[in-house]
């Protein structure tokens, strides 16, 4: 960590030293100047003001965690009060997918352009010996190269025996061009690690302190837990380019007709590790009496073409091949009396895609689908969409998906110095089917409305005869929907902003486990003082969700699963916080979760065994920097 840090300093160092003119009179460009693209070249632009979205992205994840239920301590994970099945993916997914949450992924990363340096400093307090801290540094050398370095860091001690987290997420990213704009390439190097002490959650004994909230532990270091002697660490490196070049290039005041080729390059390297001194017995028996030690490792390499053609009159058309070989399992194949677990899951896939996409007068058609031609693996999907833009007014768009891929590799392979964790499985592809409905208004705000079919569903879970959790395959079709819908109220200088969410399980309600309703209010006022110095905005937020069977945690895979025993939330969560802005700088104070001070602790809980947080009072900030 120091040596990234070290880093840091000396590359913002020496960019502000080569890319000022100490002579030449400083202007500050419009901030629309300081552009920011997206993996799939978005372009958006930096934003320093102060609103109630930038409160709810004012956390770990640095995104709007409302379908989320944080654990006990910051860099923990999250239990997931609502699923969307967005990502595309042809193979595979890695294990540990609980501590994915601030894994930085490809389609993640963003690549700048800005006329002058750029600083961020995000900071927050953490709950106990501890501090979060997020800093970034952009420059442009030159008007058609850019680089960026950052580096994500928490440790917190928590308040809860033997939950210790430290994370890093480590990225440089660099994009260049060439002045006639027709070569562009971009990288970026990501190195990230998530460590997570683990307890396995509380006692029976401490539960029942916890539950009757006995004052005599509001302590939480001296309630009991399960175990004091295990951690996982989810570690991973990774290297990706994407460059393309424009082999026609006509563009004229009335029309215009680009051909394009390309090339995308990435390797990954992952592993998930679970390390333990001494077995645990209510994970069955073990292999080993001490030292129990597990690493999965998982080698990805994808290489992939592509070519775009883009016409004024015709549209885009973009097609695609690519080559994925990947490489995870373990170091040793397991031999028992009745079973071989074979210790690899090795091959190679062969892709290919298409897209179209075609605006007019406010109407856009959009298409894409790609299937895996060859290899080890069989996955598709195809999705289609239509949607109508009214100027900044309105906005609407439907679309159709149809995706097909098989479960994730620690479903098919899993090996453990725990007995009951050691699996080789021959599982049927996820196959879903979703249609979905988004509007947006100005006048009348926002709402989504989406159904999901998904057959043969892959999930953890307990069965009647076993006391862990392993992986299933349900028999029946689950049917999903999901509607949302968010609105703000102002009245002067107050305002009420407002998002709801209902869901409902048609069928395969026993696998697929989700609260009915989630609501989110926050009443609060904004002024500007001291001569609008300072804008400021103060008030409370509510959210709350319906009781249901939480899903449960386990330290050994990091992995949730499914479980119909217990019925947990319920509980309101209410945050009073301050909000300011002074210059380029936002400031926060927030007094997390106060009604847990009187409330029943009944079911305030993140998962089965997993207390929820307490009250307590943070602070941090985000502070911009234009050199």
């Amino acid at each position: 960590m120091k040596k990234t840090l070290l880093l840091l300093f000396i590359l913002c160092a020496s960019a502000t030293v080569f890319s000022q003119n100490p002579n030449a009179k400083k202007v500050k460009p419009p901030i629309d100047f300081y552009k920011i693209s997206s993996a799939d070249r978005d372009t958006t632009f930096v934003d320093t003001t102060l609103s109630i979205a930038k409160k709810y992205n004012f956390n770990y994840l640095r995104r709007d965690n409302f379908e989320l239920l944080q654990f006990s301590n910051v860099g923990q994970t999250y239990n997931s009060l609502a699923y969307s099945f967005d990502r595309l993916n042809l193979k595979p997914l890695f294990a540990a997918q609980a501590h994915h949450f601030n894994y930085k992924e490809i389609d993640a990363v963003n690549y700048y352009n800005v006329p002058t340096p750029l600083t961020e400093l995000y900071f927050k307090t953490a709950y106990n010996q501890g501090q979060q801290l997020d800093a970034f540094f952009t420059v442009n050398t030159s008007p058609q190269f850019n680089f960026s370095i950052g580096y994500k860091g928490v440790r917190s001690l928590g308040k809860y025996q033997h939950i210790l987290t430290s994370t890093g997420n480590f990225l440089f990213t660099s994009n260049y061009r060439t002045k006639n704009n027709r070569y562009l390439a971009r990288m970026h190097v990501a190195a990230q690690d998530i460590l997570n002490q683990e307890n396995g959650g509380l006692t029976e004994n401490s539960l029942a302190l916890f539950i009757n909230d006995d004052p005599e532990f509001n302590d939480r270091g001296r309630l009991d837990v399960n175990f004091e002697n295990a951690e996982n660490k989810l570690e991973g490196l990774r290297f990706y380019g994407d460059h393309y070049y424009e082999l026609i290039s006509q563009r004229d005041s009335t029309a215009y007709s680009v051909l394009t080729i390309g090339n995308v390059l990435s390797y990954e390297d992952k592993f998930f590790r679970y390390n333990q001194t001494a077995p645990y017995e209510s994970f069955g028996p073990s292999y080993e009496t001490t030292n129990l030690e597990t690493k999965t490792k998982l080698e990805d390499f994808n290489v992939k073409a592509y070519a775009n053609f883009d016409n004024s009159l015709i549209g885009k058309l973009s097609a695609w091949a690519g080559y994925n070989d990947f490489n995870y399992g373990y170091n040793s194949v397991l031999v028992l009396d009745d079973v071989r677990i074979p210790n690899r899951i090795q091959g190679s896939i062969f892709e290919a895609g298409a897209a179209y996409e075609k605006e007019y007068h406010g109407f856009k058609l959009s298409g894409k689908g790609a299937i895996n031609v060859a290899g080890d693996f069989d996955g598709n999907y195809i999705q289609a969409a239509a949607s109508y833009n009214l100027k900044e007014e309105y906005n609407a768009k439907a679309s159709i998906t149809v995706h097909s891929v098989a479960p994730n590799f620690n479903f098919l392979l899993y090996q453990s110095d725990y007995q009951n964790y050691n699996w080789k499985n021959e599982l049927n592809n996820i196959k879903t089917q979703e249609l979905k409905f988004e509007i947006n208004t100005k006048r009348f705000g926002n709402a989504s409305v989406s159904y999901t079919g998904i057959d043969d569903y892959a999930y953890f879970g307990i069965k009647a005869t076993d006391s862990t959790p392993s992986p299933l395959q349900a028999s029946e079709r689950v049917d999903y929907l999901k509607i949302k819908a968010q609105k703000e109220f102002t009245y002067g200088l107050f305002a009420l902003e407002n998002t709801v969410m209902y869901q409902q399980v048609l069928s395969g309600e026993t696998v697929f486990n989700v609260p009915q309703l989630i609501t989110r209010n926050s009443l609060y006022y904004q002024d500007h003082w001291f001569k609008r110095a300072l804008f400021m905005q103060t008030g409370v937020t509510f959210k709350y969700f319906t009781k249901y069977n939480m899903n449960g945690y386990d330290p050994v895979l990091a992995e949730f699963y499914v479980q119909n025993d217990q019925e947990l939330g319920g509980f309101p969560l209410v945050d009073i916080f301050f909000n300011a802005k002074i210059r380029q700088t936002r400031i926060f104070f927030v007094y997390e979760n106060f009604t847990s001070l009187f409330s029943s602790k009944n079911e305030h809980f993140a998962a089965p065994g997993y207390p929820y947080r307490d009250a307590v009072l943070r602070f941090g900030l985000v502070w911009n920097f234009f050199l």
